[in-house]
């Protein structure tokens, strides 16, 4: 029997490295992952490929080779290789052109050969003139159940995974203050309200900042939209949040920092898992109904609790001049922070509520549907 006849009749102490393929009607790509490579050597004949080389693979700095006897005929006369830094990559014209159901001969393939995910197309996309498609959208469930056989489990992209862990710790950070929130008032009562900013502003300022990573994920192509509407949503909070609570220790007890915080986080811990769902594609209808509905009582009470805070503020800085610029100075301007202070109430009550509203109503309607039932709970 030829030493070629089985794609993996080797020495068992001879070390192979993993090797990735792909095709086209026209041509195989195979990918040798070792790193910095040196003596590279590929043997081609019309049915079988001979490699060796020393590099850093799976087990270290090795001498590497392995055999492959190809399912069909291939040009062994036009086939090339490229070395890299790290890895090699072998080009190869097949005899006839077709789409082959294997790369090997046998059916039985070696443990080192995978599929390359990254670039592998099925026999209904077509030649690389045609426009690209993607196998992972078009057969979710097969590329799944591929993806699986091959290495285990389901690779994920990697910003989707970004994404998800994001999301869950953002979804922690708030379930974390809303628990000590409520463990502290079922421990003091209504007592505790005025100690929630001591026991919960740190926390609560380390979320805060965090989501201006929001802000960033539509600048790198994370996620869809505008940065400038999560921006401007962030701002507003942290403007509350640094410049009228933080900024001075007289706010700190109001029970109004206490209600605000549980507004806040309730939209929170209902956002987060929803935006989980999304990417997950296990999209869940009461968690759905929640995201569009439980705005329509909170952002008014967030609204109002918000101006009450403003309101407050101002009698200390009309006291303290903070944020305040008077002449003379060396810019030669005037800033007036209580001025400010009640046009930016104006805003908020009266166009910026109404904006917000609206905008939610529209989302609310376009994914519910105007006269949807709520979802059952059983």
């Amino acid at each position: 029997m030829s030493p070629m006849s089985n794609a993996s009749a080797m020495d068992p102490t001879e070390l192979s490295p993993f090797v990735y393929w792909s095709q086209t009607k026209h041509t195989l790509l195979l990918k040798v992952d070792l790193k910095d490579a040196k003596g590279v050597i590929a043997d081609f004949t019309p049915t079988t490929l001979s490699f060796s080389a020393n590099g850093h693979g799976a087990r270290g700095r090795n001498a590497y080779k392995f055999q492959l006897r190809f399912y069909e005929f291939i040009d062994d006369e036009t086939a090339t290789f490229t070395v890299t830094d790290h890895k090699i990559e072998l080009m190869i014209r097949k005899v006839e052109p077709a789409w082959w159901v294997r790369l090997v001969a046998t059916p039985q393939k070696p443990h080192w050969l995978r599929i390359d995910f990254d670039r592998w197309v099925s026999e209904d996309d077509g030649e690389l003139n045609d426009p690209p498609r993607d196998v992972r959208e078009d057969y979710v469930e097969e590329y799944s159940n591929l993806q699986k056989q091959e290495i285990g489990y389901v690779r994920e992209n990697a910003k989707k995974v970004y994404l998800v862990i994001y999301n869950l710790a953002m979804f922690v950070g708030y379930l974390h203050i809303l628990i000590i929130i409520g463990v502290l008032y079922l421990r003091d009562g209504t007592a505790s309200i005025k100690h929630t900013y001591e026991y919960v502003g740190t926390s609560f300022k380390f979320v805060q900042l965090m989501q201006y990573m929001e802000v960033m994920h539509p600048i790198f192509g994370y996620s869809k939209g505008s940065p400038l509407v999560p921006f401007f949503q962030i701002s507003g909070r942290n403007f509350v949040l640094f410049l009228m609570i933080e900024m001075e220790p007289r706010m700190h007890d109001k029970p109004v920092v206490c209600y605000v915080f549980i507004i806040w986080s309730l939209v929170e811990l209902v956002r987060y898992p929803y935006y989980v769902s999304q990417l997950l594609k296990r999209e869940s209808a009461l968690l759905t109904w929640l995201r569009y509905t439980i705005w329509i009582p909170l952002y008014p009470m967030g609204i109002v609790c918000e101006g009450v805070i403003l309101l407050r503020s101002i009698p200390y800085i009309e006291e303290t001049k903070r944020f305040c610029v008077d002449m003379p100075n060396k810019w030669n301007s005037t800033f007036d922070m209580v001025l400010f202070l009640k046009v930016y109430l104006l805003l908020l009550a009266l166009p910026g509520s109404y904006l917000v509203m609206s905008h939610m109503s529209k989302l609310r309607a376009k994914k519910l549907g105007r006269g949807r039932a709520k979802p059952k709970l059983n």
